[in-house]
């Protein structure tokens, strides 16, 4: 049976918390780029169906 070093457990454990904090970084990626995404497709498609409420109701004014 092999005895760990402190050095070796210390390192083990810098691994695990530097693993854990690039899990949540990449989520909250993810998150942002879904709802930029979304945003950019609602713009789109108000666009191609000719849905400019707000252009109307502009030049109405």
């Amino acid at each position: 049976m092999k005895l760990k070093t402190k050095s070796a457990i210390n390192y083990g454990k810098k691994q695990k918390k530097q693993r854990n904090g690039a899990k949540g970084i990449t989520l909250i990626a993810l998150v942002i780029t879904i709802i930029v995404l979304l945003i950019l497709a609602g713009v789109t498609i108000a666009t191609l169906t000719g849905d400019n409420r707000n252009t109307i109701s502009s030049a109405e004014c």
